[in-house]
């Protein structure tokens, strides 16, 4: 074969490695194991250009390392659970399983395309009732646990989706999916208890060697320890409530102190349940979400209560005690002292409500009295003025030194806190794992009973009601106990990334019916040795499964592990201009094209085209690629060649027609090439077989190297640089055949074939 046929050897390989199983893991404790995993896809319709990066990464790994002699486990299974399921099939009028299963039978087909090294018999989907039984028996031991509880809270609700969202799930205020402002809502919710491993999540961060710096970092924000103290803020008027806890980082600015704000969760706030202009006020922030992100960024409004703290250095200062948006319940004591001058928060809500902004920590070598705050709160280091015995110290001086005092005088105590909060897992609709508790007359929850499990989703459900489609079911929720008693089940579903923080597990023992995993196989498979997705899962996905693995861990002697993920690898994004339409409309790539002038115009009318910035492929504009139509082109192997060679690995790689072409090119000279050599004549030896030699072990070595260090487009460099060569050396005959045709040689000039 002269020419290099894509269609024929790409699927006379790929159908030899279906029939023969290569990429089979089978348990063998002789050989040394390497798991190899990319986060797996969620199947929404077809896979995306981000797909092939991402798992064409993990493939050359994993390849990689099977030849060098490790017993590689590289395992494929789907997200499937998920709202968007859900919300196409009411818009197409279907049902959300059989959504599902087309689009996981068409991304199969195409990732099986891309000719990668899967383990297809190891294949689970999280929507499958033999996986999510096994998740159900998780939930039960942690409720055993005590790991899981249900409370009355206020949460984020997504109006758009109609469901509850964790604080991770929003982003700048909106929910992560709908894009749409979060609002309050007071709903009972169960929760896994997060916080509980707050410091261990937090140590072992230090552990992770062969994590990026970034995700560490992000991860260590989030969890958020805090060094501060509490201090007790005696009432003037007798209630139930005699003093006020309040936890604050900075007590060293105590003396700029003006008022204190409570949560509108906070026990004082029931005081004024039935007072109208409360009620308003809830009303008022109920517009708003729950989380930090969102409080941070709305207008800073409070309910004044009417009391007053006193000020614990001076009786005779009567702080006012307001109830405020700003104020987070789960956070220390859901109470603070603001201090309006060190704080911008503070401040802008001093300046609202007129109340008294004194600085109390200066800039060195600045003047006391002519250190004034108006609009921007200094919060910078600096030297304690205003402040009785700590003037003249520094800010760590004095927040050393008030902390002793407060103990001292039995005014509080040092306290560390953690920003991390218990992760709401409960979610209002009908495509997610069922929560395995019923409940009886007194409202009891009780566990289902594991001969029970699974609890399976009804089949015959209306999605076009409003609110949960499970509550608003006529008979699924209602069932009896072994005993006869009528109980209701719990009618939220688990929130998707539940499913998500244990799957590594299950690929393990994937046909393992007894439990979610068999103890002999994750004794030698455990820990994922390479995990490989994008940095955008470094809060939600990476830290809620290095949790779950704790909770599983958690009075279990059997299961020692903490870690899932021994090495992680993120990658950048595939990047493609943005095309709109005279009206404003997002195009294809595929409806644009050049004219004769090289300016872009539509296809179709021939009119102009606006070009916009290069950005991550999206479908919401219109600026993705199909795989599959790329693949019929120009072959697989070109694919995955350009997504390797263009940039590293972990940066964004801009897209590119001719990029995919030059590829395609560069693996027809690569056969032609082999070709030559294989039909060469035997001749005599030259005297450059040593050079040549040389270059072949040199290039050898190196691309070894840039292997094992995820520099894949180095890699690429590599083969181009000794494919010149030996082009040089065939063309001039100045190397023997026999060393043309060494295997090392062969192997060298055609690693990628192997690799790639």
């Amino acid at each position: 074969m002269e020419r290099y046929n894509i269609k024929f050897v790409e699927k006379k390989w790929q159908d030899i490695w279906s029939s023969k199983k290569t990429d089979a893991a089978i348990l063998d404790k002789n050989k040394k194991k390497f798991y190899c995993l990319e986060m797996f896809p969620y199947p929404s319709g077809k896979i995306h250009m981000g797909h092939v990066r991402n798992y064409t990464i993990g493939d050359v790994l994993a390849r990689y390392k099977k030849l060098n002699g490790f017993n590689v486990l590289h395992p494929m299974g789907w997200d499937s659970f998920g709202l968007p399921a859900e919300n196409a099939a009411r818009e197409n009028n279907l049902h959300p399983k059989d959504w599902t299963k087309k689009n996981i039978e068409t991304m199969k087909k195409q990732l099986k395309l891309l000719g990668l090294s899967l383990d297809w018999d190891r294949e689970i989907s999280t929507c499958d009732p033999e996986y999510y039984k096994h998740q159900q028996e998780f939930f039960l031991e942690l409720f055993k646990k005590d790991l899981v509880y249900k409370k009355d809270t206020y949460v984020n609700w997504d109006p758009a989706e109609q469901t509850v969202l964790a604080n991770e799930q929003v982003i700048d205020g909106k929910g992560w999916r709908s894009g749409i402002a979060v609002e309050r809502k007071k709903l009972s919710q169960w929760f896994f208890n997060i916080k509980k491993f707050s410091q261990n999540l937090l140590d072992e961060l230090e552990n992770l060697k062969n994590w990026p710096d970034k995700v560490k970092l992000m991860q260590k924000n989030w969890i958020g320890k805090s060094y501060g103290c509490e201090i007790n803020f005696k009432i003037n008027k007798k209630n139930k409530f005699d003093k006020i806890k309040v936890f604050t980082t900075r007590p060293d600015t105590i003396f700029g102190a003006s008022f204190l704000a409570l949560s509108l969760d906070h026990p004082v706030a029931k005081i004024f349940e039935k007072n109208s202009n409360f009620v308003s006020f809830k009303s008022e922030c109920s517009k708003m979400g729950t989380t930090e992100e969102a409080l941070a960024n709305a207008e800073k409004i409070g309910f004044n209560t009417g009391l007053f703290a006193l000020h614990p250095f001076d009786k005779k200062i009567k702080l006012p005690i307001y109830i405020a948006n700003f104020v987070l319940m789960d956070y220390g004591t859901g109470a603070i002292f603001g201090c309006p001058a060190h704080d911008q928060r503070d401040l802008d809500f001093a300046n609202k409500y007129k109340l008294n902004v004194l600085p109390v920590v200066k800039p060195k070598n600045v003047d006391a009295s002519k250190f004034i705050i108006k609009n921007e709160a200094y919060t910078e280091d600096g030297i304690l003025f205003n402040s009785g015995f700590l003037n003249n110290l520094t800010v760590n001086h004095a927040i050393e030194t008030i902390i002793k005092v407060i103990t001292k005088k039995k005014l509080g105590k040092k306290k560390i806190t953690f920003r991390l909060k218990d992760w709401g897992v409960s979610r209002q609709r009908y495509w997610g794992c069922p929560i395995p508790i019923v409940y009886n007359k007194k409202g009891d929850a009780i566990p289902v009973k594991k001969k029970d499990l699974p609890v399976l989703l009804p089949d015959n459900v209306d999605l076009k009601v409003t609110a949960n489609p499970l509550e608003k079911h006529p008979t699924w929720k209602f069932t009896k106990l072994s005993t006869g008693e009528k109980v209701i089940r719990e009618t939220d579903t688990l929130d998707t990334f539940v499913d998500s923080s244990w799957y590594f597990l299950r690929f393990c023992s994937s046909k393992y019916k007894e439990y979610g995993y068999k103890l002999t196989d994750i004794k030698y498979w455990m820990p994922v040795d390479q995990y490989i997705g994008g940095v955008e899962h470094a809060i939600l996905h990476l830290l809620y499964s290095r949790f779950f693995m704790r909770a599983l861990a958690y009075n279990n002697k059997k299961f020692n592990y903490i870690e899932p993920f021994k090495s992680l690898f993120t990658q950048g994004m595939v990047c493609h201009e943005t095309y709109k339409n005279e009206e404003n409309q997002w195009l294809y790539p595929d409806e644009v094209e050049k004219n004769s002038d090289g300016n872009l115009i539509t296809k179709k009318d021939k009119k102009r085209v606006v070009v916009g910035a290069s950005e991550a492929m999206s479908k919401s504009r219109k600026n993705i690629v199909d795989p599959e139509e790329m693949i019929n082109i120009y072959g697989a192997d070109s694919i995955r060649w350009f997504m390797l060679s263009d940039s590293p690995p972990e940066r964004d790689v801009q897209w590119s027609l001719e990029g995919v072409s030059a590829a395609f090119k560069f693996i027809q000279k690569l056969w032609k090439l082999n070709n030559e050599i294989l039909n060469k004549k035997d001749s005599i030896s030259k005297t450059n077989d040593t050079e040549l030699q040389k270059a072949v072990n040199k290039t050898v070595y190196n691309v070894t190297k840039n292997l094992e260090n995820f520099q894949y487009n180095v890699v690429i460099a590599n083969i181009h640089e000794i494919y010149n060569l030996i082009y040089q050396h065939v063309i001039n005959n100045n190397t023997s055949n026999r060393t043309l045709k060494k295997r090392i040689l062969i192997e060298a000039c055609f690693l990628f074939l192997r690799c790639f």
